[in-house]
């Protein structure tokens, strides 16, 4: 059976710093290229895990992600839900299989960790972090 490696404070805020840096940065991207990149982007993301120690279960995964990523060309929902799909697998290769990177047993926590915080932010139809920010700003009156 394989044992999950211990978890530390590092394995929790660094995801979470890579989305926020993430977020802020895909906010500078405008639409149409936004969606469409990250489309492409976590359908890519898809194939990482082949030969992750699942044998013939690696080759299913990325088949049914590419068709919810296709999707994701139209809908920042379903890069989300493409998003919340890898987060799974990543969990069951953290507490099962191999690490996504081999020098840092974490790897697969730490990646799950991002995908499931940029999954909400396209869940939310991937709204510009910059143009949310100014539609809550006071507009100053003279005195």
């Amino acid at each position: 059976m394989h044992n999950p490696p211990l978890l530390h404070v590092s394995d929790y805020l660094g995801p979470a710093a890579g989305a926020i840096v993430f977020v802020l940065i895909m906010s500078l991207v405008k639409e149409p290229t936004r969606r469409n990149f990250n489309a492409i982007f976590v359908a890519g993301a898809s194939g990482v895990y082949l030969s992750g120690g699942f044998g013939p279960w690696e080759l299913l995964y990325p088949a049914v992600a590419s068709v919810v990523a296709y999707l994701g060309l139209r809908s920042h929902r379903f890069i989300g839900i493409a998003w919340l799909m890898h987060a799974s697998w990543d969990v069951l290769h953290h507490l099962y299989g191999n690490a996504i990177w081999p020098f840092m047993p974490t790897s697969s926590f730490g990646c799950m960790m991002f995908d499931a915080l940029i999954a909400i932010w396209f869940l939310g139809g991937a709204p510009s972090i910059t143009r949310l920010a100014q539609s809550f700003s006071v507009p100053h009156t003279a005195r």
